[in-house]
């Protein structure tokens, strides 16, 4: 459902610009995730500009990256295992290194184990595209 505020409008298509960009920044640098970058500028395209948003599902290089997490086809079977092994690297070192509170620790933990949990329940897509 598009917006009809012309503020909210003009931000969800600045955050949209702001993580395409971050989601291009993250094909070249390890560890910035892509793909949520993508999909968050989709959420934020989808209600604000449908030319942005048909821009970014068609687009050559991005489009494939989360069309069949958009259309419920699923995710290759590789790219969820690097996902789920991101997230325990990420958030297992930073809970172990560098979180010194108890609760944040736990609450990182509980926080890895949401995202694991849902990246497991996501389709896996056997094609390829």
């Amino acid at each position: 459902m598009r917006t009809n505020n012309r503020l909210l409008k003009w931000l969800l298509i600045s955050i949209g610009l702001l993580c395409t960009g971050l989601g291009i920044i993250g094909i070249f640098v390890p560890l910035l995730p892509t793909t949520p970058f993508l999909l968050l500028a989709a959420a934020c395209f989808a209600r604000s500009s449908e030319r942005f948003h048909t821009w970014l599902i068609e687009h050559n290089h991005l489009g494939p990256m989360i069309s069949g997490y958009l259309d419920g086809s699923g995710i290759p079977l590789r790219a969820k295992r690097i996902a789920i092994t991101l997230v325990w690297l990420t958030l297992g070192s930073s809970t172990l290194l560098l979180v010194k509170p108890i609760w944040a620790q736990g609450l990182l933990l509980l926080l890895a184990i949401g995202i694991t949990w849902y990246l497991w329940q996501l389709p896996v897509r056997t094609e390829t595209r």
